[in-house]
């Protein structure tokens, strides 16, 4: 590798899927595209999602409520549009997966389900800085169940001097608390350092254990690649306005393993868009729930965010997800190098990546911890047309991502930043 523009230029050349970039608004700065680094925080719009917006919406002016049968996206059965798209992507069966509420609510609602304590197994593992909003659903769910959160909840935390935590480490703390466990709860990639879990192992590590397994993919759905169904995972849910692109707070996405479906032992809040297609509109008292992950949901869909989820798994189907993973690494590796050199050139080293190195263990996103200065630094990057991600205390968050980005950003970025430490 070269850090250089020409280098950076031919590689886009060589980029079987350069093309996609003409198909998102790029934010501007300063008269020219930004540098935009931070699709782990909001995905840019795809050109295509005013369109997909606009059909429902002249569907709805012109058909009013019959829009829900004779529009040409019926609303009645407008989700199901989403599970072959949504399969491909974390890796299931499409009765797997539905496209529903937020990502906190659909937390939540799961847990109704799979956390079940009891008097020996009452205890949830997760991982330490978890998101904040986990940590409070966690909290608050084993407080509901009359549990102490202090008790209950065990975090696995990096080791003295270290940022990433050590996957022994994560099936030890399974094996300690094995005959009190009930549930084990991780991201499938941390938000703060860019670690990929193994998720495999850790599943089945909890079943060994007689636990259940849950993930929260808000920062691997769309950006690493999974297989949900063969892991055996139970229950996973994510947000989509990060690498999804599906706009600001876009309708999120829950997986059940289908081993869950006809369990009608399982406790959930029901309603009535989780019950049987055949009888939902006779009105009837008595819930009896779809026996696919459809039978979760609550409410009828918000059809104009789930348009703008379409519009952005429209171009994922077309650019083919595997093929956006080989291109996510390449950019991921040639940014290592690039800070890898910008380093080696300081006489005092002001930044230091946590993201760990391994293809398996990170997706698009990579860590910089600021040694000092770092939100002089941040605000600097912001005043140069970069548009990257702060998060306390003193982490950036850097992450190009397939569809949009250029090897040329990389550069720029690299370019960047190396004037701003001069």
């Amino acid at each position: 590798m070269e850090n250089t523009l020409q280098y950076a230029q031919q590689l886009d050349q060589q980029d079987p899927l350069k093309e996609y970039r003409n198909r998102f608004h790029i934010p501007q700065r300063n008269g020219q595209d930004a540098v935009y680094l931070t699709g782990n925080s909001l995905g840019l719009q795809p050109k295509a999602t005013k369109g997909y917006i606009q059909q429902e919406l002249d569907d709805w002016a012109q058909l009013g409520v019959e829009g829900h049968v004779h529009g040409k996206n019926p609303w009645v059965s407008y989700h199901e549009l989403f599970p072959q798209q949504l399969s491909k992507i974390v890796g299931c069966l499409p009765t797997e997966v539905v496209a529903m509420n937020q990502l906190s609510v659909n937390l939540h609602l799961l847990m109704v389900s799979f956390y079940r304590p009891t008097k020996h197994r009452y205890k949830i593992i997760c991982e330490a800085k978890a998101f904040p909003s986990d940590q409070y659903a966690l909290q608050s769910q084993v407080a509901f169940h009359g549990y102490e959160p202090a008790d209950a909840i065990v975090e696995v935390s990096p080791r003295e001097g270290e940022y990433t935590i050590r996957h022994e480490d994560i099936l030890s703390a399974i094996e300690q608390h094995k005959n009190e466990l009930a549930l084990v709860l991780f991201g499938g990639v941390n938000y703060y350092t860019g670690q990929a879990f193994d998720m495999k192992a850790i599943t089945a590590a909890a079943h060994d254990a007689g636990a259940v397994a849950g993930f929260d993919l808000a920062h691997a759905a769309g950006n690493i690649p999974m297989q949900l169904h063969d892991w055996e995972v139970d229950f996973a849910c994510w947000c989509s306005y990060k690498y999804l692109n599906s706009s600001p707070g876009g309708v999120a996405g829950v997986f059940i393993h289908n081993k869950h479906h006809k369990d009608k032992s399982l406790p959930r809040f029901a309603g009535w868009w989780g019950h049987n297609k055949e009888s939902r509109f006779k009105m009837g008292s008595s819930f009896e729930p779809i026996p696919t992950a459809e039978g979760w949901q609550l409410s009828n869909v918000p059809v104009l965010t789930m348009a703008a989820h379409k519009a952005s798994l429209d171009v994922f189907e077309e650019a083919g997800f595997e093929n956006l993973v080989t291109k996510s690494r390449q950019l991921s590796s040639y940014l290592l190098f690039v800070l890898d050199e910008i380093n080696a050139t300081q006489t005092q080293q002001v930044t230091q990546v946590i993201t760990p190195r391994g293809e398996a263990e990170k997706g698009c996103q990579v860590s910089m911890l600021m040694l000092e200065r770092g939100r002089e630094i941040f605000d600097e990057l912001i005043n140069q047309g970069v548009i990257a991600d702060w998060r306390e205390p003193n982490v950036i968050r850097i992450a190009p991502v397939p569809l949009y980005n250029s090897f040329e950003d990389v550069w720029q970025f690299g370019d960047i930043i190396k004037k701003i430490l001069s």
